[in-house]
């Protein structure tokens, strides 16, 4: 349970970025359309790129 519990946090964490990025693009989505659209794009590539990561590094737990 504790290993489950470590590894969500750990996902977690590594994701905060994108999931501000996110958050950002949603609040400035009306007035700014074209700056939320890149920080929906980079906000996922980030959260692809950090699965990635994250998941080769806890294979290795």
């Amino acid at each position: 349970m504790e290993l489950v519990f470590a590894i969500i946090v750990a996902l977690i964490i590594g994701n905060i970025p994108a999931i501000i990025m996110i958050l950002i693009g949603y609040s400035i989505r009306q007035n700014k359309p074209k700056t939320a659209k890149i920080l929906f794009i980079i906000a996922t590539a980030y959260i692809i790129i950090g699965l990635g990561i994250c998941g080769t590094l806890l294979i290795g737990l």
